[in-house]
């Protein structure tokens, strides 16, 4: 009976949660677009008509050929289907954004709460380096650091990953400034509880659901900042990805071709999974960050009206 009565509290919850969630049209569009996504790269072997790694017996009029009932997306410069070549991209783009956002959200979090909790120089240092990472433009940097190592996968990913996690620090960091003042933290402390006891039993479960949802927001940046280096050339050679998709058909003369399908697939896909991460994003930090339900930019049933100072006279 009594773990009956433990559960209840846990079950409020989910309960709570899940009709705060799907009261939200556009988090529930966000998730139904990520979900679509995650499933097309996942069965993409089952979904893809042919292999883009198959060698294939290329005549002139194969070269960017008219979508036709074979070939619903037409092909490619070398005669292969761009519906295949849009199905096996997907997972790359999803490989790289999810493990991207995971390190950066991992990192941005561990200086945040650090900086958050202590205080004093520790903060000063951090933030002062966290700001310093913000100003300097990601991209350039992207490209130095690739164009010095080697354009792999892995390294796209280790890129993305740690040259995106300053958003992530300083909405973390806030976040623990305002828990670690709760009284609860003060009772920890009064008892002599340690500071690695009071981060990971009091501190972290409260500051994961806003870096789960901040992770949503770093997926979808981190999918668009690896096309934009592969559309430059510096992606993996050895697997396909949407980026390398435009870069080949935007090198290759199908603008002046007017093989508009080998464009346009590719770009309605990232745009696709990037606006599926931001509206999915935006659907959980309406949930999870308490500063945006009292937000004067809030519309609908989130909107507060501000209160007249009871001090305040009548006009």
């Amino acid at each position: 009976m009594s773990d009956q009565i433990e559960l209840l509290p846990q079950q409020s919850r989910k309960r709570n949660f899940a009709q705060k969630f799907f009261s939200q049209p556009m988090g529930v569009i966000g998730l139904i677009m990520m979900l679509i996504a995650l499933i097309t790269a996942v069965f993409a072997e089952q979904i893809a008509p042919y292999n883009p790694k198959d060698a294939v017996d290329v005549t002139i009029d194969d070269i960017y050929a008219p979508p036709d009932a074979e070939h619903i997306f037409g092909k490619d410069d070398a005669g292969k289907d761009v519906f295949s070549g849009f199905i096996y991209g997907s997972r790359v783009s999803m490989i790289v954004g999810f493990f991207g956002a995971f390190i950066a959200v991992v990192v941005g979090g561990v200086v945040g709460i650090t900086a958050g909790f202590f205080g004093g120089k520790v903060e000063n240092i951090l933030m002062r380096f966290t700001d310093t990472m913000l100003v300097i433009p990601s991209l350039p940097l992207q490209i130095v650091l690739i164009a010095m190592t080697s354009p792999s996968l892995g390294n796209i990913i280790l890129v993305i990953g740690l040259l995106g996690w300053q958003s992530t620090a300083r909405l973390v960091r806030s976040q623990t400034l305002a828990v670690k003042e709760r009284k609860f933290v003060m009772r920890a402390r009064a008892i002599g509880s340690s500071n690695f006891h009071i981060i990971r039993k009091h501190i972290f479960p409260l500051v994961f659901p806003l870096m789960a949802a901040n992770t949503v927001l770093v997926l979808s940046s981190a999918i668009l900042q690896e096309s934009t280096l592969a559309f430059l050339g510096l992606g993996d050679p050895t697997m396909l990805s949407w980026g390398q998709m435009l870069s080949f058909a935007w090198n290759r003369s199908a603008v002046s071709a007017g093989a508009w399908w080998a464009l346009i697939p590719p770009g309605l896909g990232i745009v696709w999974v990037v606006l599926a991460g931001t509206l999915l994003g935006n659907g959980l930090e309406q949930i999870f960050n308490p500063r945006l339900e009292v937000h004067h930019l809030s519309v609908g049933k989130n909107m507060v009206a501000r209160r007249k100072p009871k001090s305040e006279a009548p006009v």
